[in-house]
């Protein structure tokens, strides 16, 4: 069976579904694996390096999905790529059904069994494949670069003979994924870090990695979290409650990372913009949920704006800004996916539709909408 990893057209991308190491495995598996020339090339993988592994070079995105039975992807397929697939093939990417409904309907119309991994289900098993999980990592990370990048200041108190040079004090907002790794990037800079979060489950997490913890307690905290380990929606008494407290705290901040996102909803405002100009100028905000609509409405997609001297930064594809490593480890999550449900033997691909994994992110089956989120529009 053919497995096909186009070069992705969103003109943002920098990120590859597939890398040389996930080819070669995917060889391993006897699955012709068949790549569009260049397609790594953003993220530092050279058509030759996929040559080694086994795999054959097509030029151009059609040539690459002809016959394809599995296709790979980082974003959604566009127009011109979902009708050069073969009806019947299966589709594995980041798909972001919540934001397009359309395009589900369109790949049932497609006659593709499209699968959406940003819906694989919070389970031990499936930890190896949870593409959200690896790119927020990233993304933590990337805030606080970006943050000290930005920032005037030193970030570790510095004794020098001239005087002392105080730390900087960053907050971080949400201790998810993405926001541990910010809390334990900023230790590493030398920083004074405190964050909140509506679950009390993450205090002792975000106190391990060195940081204070900032929280209203309450009975509905106790609830606070979904099966699947997000954040749930608070009611509106709570979120004034918790805004008072964290207005306080962020007026003594020089920078802010929010990473609060609710999944198949608008990112909730954290941070208004009364909150912003009460912060010291020279101080930075990173808003990783810009693309969601923002955890403060001032910043912008792609943007980075100046209000009365707070900087806002709002970068998109924040792990595509690292696409090196953010590419290895979403084409592992991928192979980890898809290997479970491969002959090694014979190559062919059988997904079990029994299985949790496969009813947790099938979008759509034999031209039909399948999972029950999207089944009647959602």
């Amino acid at each position: 069976m053919k497995l096909a990893a186009p070069r992705e057209s969103h003109p943002q991308e920098t990120r590859v579904a597939l890398s040389p190491e996930t080819a070669k495995k995917f060889r391993a598996l006897n699955l012709d694996v068949v790549v569009e020339r260049g397609a790594g090339a953003s993220a530092g993988f050279a058509d030759t390096e996929y040559e080694a592994a086994g795999a054959e070079l097509a030029d151009g995105g059609a040539a690459a999905l002809a016959g394809a039975s599995l296709v790979l992807k980082v974003r959604p397929p566009s127009a011109e790529e979902l009708a050069a697939m073969e009806p019947g093939a299966s589709l594995v990417g980041m798909l972001a059904p919540y934001g397009d409904r359309e395009a589900v309907d369109a790949y049932a119309a497609a006659r593709v069994d499209a699968f959406a991994m940003e819906l694989v289900p919070r389970i031990s098993r499936a930890q190896s494949m949870d593409v959200l999980s690896s790119q927020a990592n990233l993304a933590g990370y990337k805030a606080v670069v970006d943050a000290s990048a930005d920032f005037a200041r030193a970030m570790p108190m510095m004794m020098t003979a001239a005087g002392t040079v105080p730390p900087a004090r960053v907050f971080v907002l949400g201790a998810g994924v993405a926001g541990l790794q910010a809390i334990a990037t900023a230790r590493r800079l030398g920083a004074i870090v405190s964050a909140t979060d509506v679950r009390p489950a993450v205090k002792e997490q975000v106190e391990s990695l060195g940081a204070s913890f900032v929280m209203v307690e309450s009975e509905e905290t106790e609830a606070a979290e979904t099966a699947g380990g997000y954040a749930k929606e608070m009611s509106e008494d709570y979120r004034r409650r918790q805004a008072a407290l964290v207005a306080e705290h962020l007026a003594r901040q020089d920078i802010v990372i929010t990473t609060a996102l609710i999944p198949g909803r608008p990112a909730p405002v954290l941070i208004t913009v009364e909150m912003v100009q009460s912060m010291k100028p020279g101080s930075i905000i990173v808003d990783l949920a810009v693309e969601q609509g923002g955890n403060c409405p001032l910043s912008r997609p792609g943007e980075t704006v100046d209000h009365e001297g707070v900087r806002i930064i709002g970068h998109v594809n924040v792990p595509g800004r690292l696409p090196v490593d953010a590419s290895a480890l979403y084409a592992r999550n991928l192979y980890n996916f898809v290997s479970s449900f491969v002959d090694g033997e014979s190559g062919a691909i059988r997904f079990d539709w029994d299985d949790e994994l496969v009813t947790g992110t099938a979008l759509t089956r034999d031209g039909q909408v399948v999972h029950p989120s999207f089944r009647t529009g959602g």
